[in-house]
């Protein structure tokens, strides 16, 4: 069981508070804010988001675990690229990392300066099967457009520690089973280098933080 500070990352349309659920059932666990993701920022920047984790992490007295959704799983893995002496562990919700020199989010292009949310359709199937039609006209009119300086900036890695660091896979859409077959078939190289992979399977869709927040948070607690 960890005793270490956990900082929360959302992905893509969310702000902090999409965390809230798990954050109530979780102890030492923080919803970080990311810069174009809730605090207004239209011209937020990739660099700004990698720099406000790394602000919350320098501001922890210890070692700290990181924990990405979805496209966040590329934002966690640079935070543990960039301070490997104080990551102790990164858990990725939903997703995997980019390696070097790939775009953060490259799937859908930006309209008037931001990537916004697309629409239930792009997401029909086990993404979205643990949501009903409230809950989904909820997240739609919530959803955060993400400024197009975030998704379209460069995923940087530089540092081979960052393998070193335990990873740990939660598979809400998607089976450990099938997780597996990924890393081995060469999909997620970055987890595949990793030393330490645990994959620890969620029965969710996409969005667990949501859905199953007091579950989600039982498992972030044994990481």
């Amino acid at each position: 069981m960890t005793t270490n500070r956990i900082l929360l990352l959302g992905g893509l349309w969310l702000d902090a508070s999409a965390w809230d659920g798990v954050v109530a059932n979780l102890k030492d666990a923080v919803a970080v804010t990311l810069p174009g993701q809730g605090d207004g920022n239209a011209a937020a920047t990739l660099d700004d988001q990698v720099a406000a984790v790394l602000a919350a992490v320098d501001a922890e007295p210890g070692p700290v675990v990181v924990v990405g959704h979805s496209g966040a799983c590329s934002l966690a893995w640079m935070t543990a690229d960039a301070r490997p002496e104080k990551v102790a562990k990164v858990v990725l919700i939903g997703g995997f990392p980019w390696a070097d020199g790939q775009q953060y989010f490259p799937f859908i292009p930006p309209t008037d300066g931001a990537v916004r949310f697309p629409g239930w359709e792009a997401f029909e199937g086990p993404d979205s099967a643990d949501i009903d039609a409230d809950a989904r006209a909820a997240f739609a009119a919530a959803a955060i457009p993400v400024p197009e300086g975030v998704t379209g900036g460069t995923v940087r890695l530089r540092d081979d520690r960052r393998f070193d660091i335990p990873i740990v896979v939660v598979c809400p859409e998607f089976s450990p089973e099938q997780a597996r077959g990924w890393i081995d078939s060469g999909d997620a190289p970055e987890v595949a280098r990793a030393k330490h992979v645990e994959l620890v399977d969620i029965d969710s869709g996409h969005w667990p933080m949501l859905t199953r927040p007091a579950e989600l948070a039982r498992i972030l607690a044994q990481v």
